[in-house]
């Protein structure tokens, strides 16, 4: 794949939070996580594309037993609003009956994809759903919901990098930043 279509730094209006901080951050939440998640091994729940990276990282400082799953689910489309609908592109959720589960998802802005997944995980008889997010935007939210655990509260922009992206670009980048206005452009 070439650069260009992996999305480039020199797209960047400003980086938001860098590498460093980042870093220094998901220490600080894994040992939160640690020391108030239940004992025993943790059944975290990866909502892909977007959470792989962060959750890569932060499961690394984990000094627990992993039952590590992945499920995908959309609710951007490739612009840069939500949709407002959240589609769950695995219909089989892993086996969650009676566990309690640690969800980790890149951003919580509207709300609707951790409420959505976190009540198909209750009605598929999950004790407890336990949910972090690298950043949470700061807005009022169309569903009900606040994590457990957030890395960063941030304001209300389109942000790429650490895993976020924009039409499929940007995820490698090693920070959070925004576009240039010229590159992103809504929906």
């Amino acid at each position: 794949m070439n650069p260009q279509e992996l999305g480039r730094a020199e797209d960047i209006e400003r980086i938001l939070i860098d590498e460093k901080v980042i870093e220094k951050r998901l220490d600080a939440m894994a040992e939160q996580i640690d020391r108030e998640f239940p004992s025993g091994p943790i059944v975290a729940l990866i909502l892909l594309k977007g959470a792989l990276v962060f959750a890569a990282d932060l499961l690394r400082r984990l000094p627990r037993p992993l039952d590590i799953e992945c499920l995908k689910v959309a609710s951007y489309h490739g612009g840069t609003e939500s949709s407002g609908v959240v589609t769950f592109l695995d219909h089989a959720l892993p086996d969650v009956q009676g566990r309690h589960v640690l969800l980790l998802d890149d951003i919580l802005d509207t709300g609707r994809t951790l409420q959505a997944v976190t009540q198909r995980l209750l009605s598929e008889g999950c004790a407890a759903v336990h949910t972090a997010v690298l950043l949470a935007k700061d807005r009022t939210r169309e569903a009900e919901i606040d994590a457990d655990y957030v890395g960063f509260v941030i304001g209300d922009e389109f942000v790429v990098g650490y895993g976020l992206d924009y039409k499929g670009r940007y995820r490698n980048l090693p920070f959070v930043g925004v576009l240039k206005s010229d590159i992103a452009t809504p929906h």
